[in-house]
């Protein structure tokens, strides 16, 4: 099975997202540069030396600014894969709908978009293995 790994949910205001669940839940956040796309990364629990979760069951995410010309901008899963672009054959098979390339986020994996027959945005990661 491909497991859920991680979340996504898109802000206006990085810094007001990150203050928000950081007061809310206390989650730990971190500002990432432009180099990736002032992405914000949020722990929702304690992480291991390789950054995962210690405790089963919980995932970390993130937040990805909102652009006025990016589709399907809403919550999202990320689905761990071991295969890209069988994966992406798969979801075309099932009915779903690729949404873009793949892209290389560096230190982390190969990741794109897809729409599932329902509409909803989701993503797959094909995660480095270290």
């Amino acid at each position: 099975m491909n497991p859920v790994v991680h979340f996504e949910l898109p802000a206006e205001d990085r810094h007001r997202i990150a203050d928000f669940y950081s007061r809310a839940f206390g989650w730990k956040t971190q500002m990432l540069g432009e180099e990736m796309g002032n992405y914000v990364v949020a722990n929702t629990g304690e992480n291991d030396e390789h950054g995962r979760p210690i405790m089963p069951g919980t995932i970390n995410g993130g937040f990805y600014q909102r652009k006025a010309d990016s589709p399907e901008q809403y919550p999202s899963v990320v689905i761990a894969v071991e295969d890209i672009p069988q994966s992406m054959k798969l979801v075309t098979e099932a009915g779903g709908a690729i949404l873009g390339e793949p892209m290389e986020i560096p230190g982390v994996g190969l990741y794109v978009s897809f729409c599932d027959t329902e509409g909803n945005r989701l993503s797959m990661l094909c995660p480095i293995m270290s």
